[in-house]
């Protein structure tokens, strides 16, 4: 922080006017909205920030809520014993770090054994931070991006996500629902509310995870700014916002607009492969792009790069985003175009 103020002043000395200070990345946002309280820019909510960042604080807010799932907090002096037995009745349960993002460090835990060994995995390279172990929230699980500017909370796009569980949790897909019952949406958009407000946040953009579970909605997890994976892209397809502009304007103490210029039915498909290469070549990018409604093909890794099967988000090659004329469609039209791509593997560096 110090070597980020020493650099911020240098500009101001050499008259250069900041007018923001602001991450759209883990695990900045945070540092961001700090540097620009520092230097009296600040738009932003910090201190939800702050809490919405960390796994263990999101938890503690929610803590005597029904939003939130049982937790434990564990370290490397805890009691394994003691805290498997607190867990041991909602098996499967999942233990995870609270400062990683991207479910790379998130394990589900069958039995004692599994316990043992997760414990070990996230102590060895995490040593110095705590670990939580959660109930597993077992039911459909959908994304919710929003905006909030001065204490007024916009929901801009409800997503459900396909949820593919091989080592890890990997969300493979994005619906966008525009036709859901109004029993449906007023009752997440009521969840969705009240946990924004737990937080404080009066000003910023967050997403939230959220499952469905047992009638009752529960928080997976809360990250403050826009989701990754080509979320920008969807939502202006979708409904003409760019969400990432109406951010900027925001952190530039200006109104968002936030009007939705259309509706429109949209999918995102993740590709992922199926067994460990490095990358020789990329086929069916052209005959993807050629495949009715579609929006965007974006592939990410280069030639040589080393691709295994996912244990984390970051393990998502390629996306294809796609629209139509409904729900189905819009689905359809993704995954068939999705199909198209090859990642072609082989054993040694190419």
């Amino acid at each position: 922080m110090e070597e980020l103020e020493k650099e911020i002043q240098s500009q101001y000395n050499r008259g250069i006017n900041i007018c923001a200070i602001v991450s759209f990345s883990d695990p900045y946002c945070y540092t961001a909205s700090k540097l620009a309280e520092m230097f009296g820019i600040n738009q932003f909510s910090t201190e939800a920030i702050f809490k919405m960042q960390n796994k263990i604080y999101s938890r503690q807010v929610l803590a005597q809520t029904t939003y939130s799932p049982h937790f434990v907090i564990l370290d490397k002096d805890s009691d394994l014993d003691y805290v498997y037995k607190d867990m041991q009745c909602y098996l499967p349960f999942v233990i995870k770090s609270p400062e990683s993002a991207g479910s790379k460090d998130v394990i589900k835990i069958n039995d004692y054994k599994e316990f043992k060994r997760g414990v070990k995995q996230l102590i060895e390279k995490y040593p110095e931070i705590p670990i939580m172990a959660e109930e597993f929230l077992d039911g459909p699980q959908y994304l919710v991006e929003t905006i909030v500017y001065k204490k007024e909370i916009s929901i801009i796009a409800i997503f459900h996500q396909e949820v593919t569980f091989q080592k890890r949790f990997i969300i493979t897909g994005y619906n966008l629902l525009l036709n859901s019952s109004k029993e449906f949406t007023d009752h997440l958009e009521h969840s969705v509310r009240s946990i924004i407000n737990a937080f404080g946040m009066e000003t910023g953009s967050c997403h939230l995870e959220m499952r469905y579970v047992h009638d009752k909605w529960k928080l997976i997890e809360i990250n403050p700014r826009i989701s990754g994976s080509g979320m920008n892209k969807m939502i202006e397809a979708a409904f003409g916002i760019n969400l990432v502009e109406e951010t900027l304007k925001m952190a530039l103490g200006q109104e968002p607009n936030l009007t939705t210029k259309y509706k429109k039915h949209l999918f995102c498909q993740q590709v992922t492969v199926s067994q460990t290469g490095y990358l020789v070549k990329v086929t069916g990018k052209h005959k993807a792009l050629l495949c009715p409604g579609i929006v965007e093909v974006y592939i990410k890794p280069r030639k040589g790069a080393l691709l295994r099967p996912p244990l984390s988000m970051g393990d998502r090659y390629a996306y294809i985003i796609a629209t139509g004329s409904s729900e189905a469609e819009a689905k359809e039209n993704a995954k068939y175009a999705a199909s198209q791509i090859k990642f072609h593997l082989t054993d040694t560096m190419p």
